[in-house]
């Protein structure tokens, strides 16, 4: 067991904890709420209700692990451009909180925990599972060679509920794979947005993302057509899953939610990127959750 924070600072249990603090709040494990309720919808999908707790409890360690490792690996290759850049130099490891060794550790901890949720599953789970970390590795060295960096930052959040629905039934549907690929759509939409804070780095460092090439309102209106885009196809998997006007009533507030989101950020005005990035986006997938679950349950 770890201490209490009131522990001597010295001692080795004190330290990794210190640490561990350090590494979660560098990797913002609470936006695991971006991805865990789709994955959550596809694994209800699958079970066509509530899956087992069993099960349930086996996605939740899956998702958190690939999500750590992805986030860590992430920042353990960015590290020395984060050092240079003014919005990102205070974190972790470009500052010296936390050290290299200790961030590989917890990636290399992160990645067995996926591997073992994946084996708990099923034997389809698990041989799939280095296809899935090396998309999720991959993702941290797409932005030096292609402004295509959005869409496979999509891709790594647009598998799980594909993923849980392999993990219960081991095949695929039609349904989830249009559900995977919406989710696709709407994580690299907001990441767009995210990166239009960088364009001028971007410049600077001769890495590639859609506001660098195209200029930051024509990003913008990019996103916006990803979302309308994401919005028709979940119209069409709920179609598909004869899920009611229930699921598609809850897609209302979500396309108000992303209308808001488009509101708050203009080209000239970035200020309220963090809040359109980080608040609007979890509450649009806990609304999701919420009422596609319901749908699911009564049909």
């Amino acid at each position: 067991m770890f201490p209490n924070e009131g522990q001597a600072p010295g001692s080795f249990a004190g330290q990794v904890w210190r640490k561990l603090k350090i590494t979660l709040e560098m990797i913002k494990v609470e936006h695991s709420v971006f991805a865990l309720p789709f994955a959550l919808t596809g694994a209800m999908l699958a079970a066509d209700g509530w899956p087992a707790w069993r099960q349930v409890f086996w996605i939740v360690v899956a998702m958190v692990g690939a999500r750590s490792a992805a986030m860590t690996f992430n920042r353990i290759a960015d590290r020395e451009f984060d050092a240079k850049n003014p919005r990102t130099e205070k974190r972790a490891l470009p500052a010296g909180h936390l050290t290299l060794r200790f961030a590989g550790a917890f990636t290399v901890v992160s990645v067995a925990l996926l591997v073992l949720a994946a084996s708990e599953l099923n034997p389809l789970a698990f041989k799939l599972s280095p296809v899935a970390l090396a998309l999720l590795l991959l993702y941290s060295y797409t932005k030096r060679f292609t402004l295509l960096s959005h869409i496979v930052l999509g891709m790594c959040l647009g598998l799980s509920p594909v993923a849980a629905w392999i993990a219960l039934r081991g095949d695929v549907s039609w349904a989830v794979i249009i559900l995977g690929v919406a989710v696709t759509l709407w994580v690299a939409g907001f990441d767009i947005i995210y990166a239009c804070q960088d364009v001028v780095f971007d410049h600077s460092m001769d890495l590639h993302s859609v506001p660098k090439k195209f200029g930051i309102t024509a990003a913008l209106y990019a996103s916006a057509a990803l979302h309308l885009l994401m919005l028709a196809l979940l119209v069409m998997v709920a179609r598909m899953s004869g899920l009611g006007w229930i699921a598609l009533g809850g897609l209302v507030p979500v396309a108000a939610l992303l209308a808001y989101e488009h509101l708050l950020v203009k080209p000239s005005d970035l200020s309220r990127v963090n809040a359109a990035f980080f608040t609007i986006n979890g509450y649009i997938s806990i609304l999701f959750f919420l009422t596609w679950a319901a749908a699911i349950l009564v049909r």
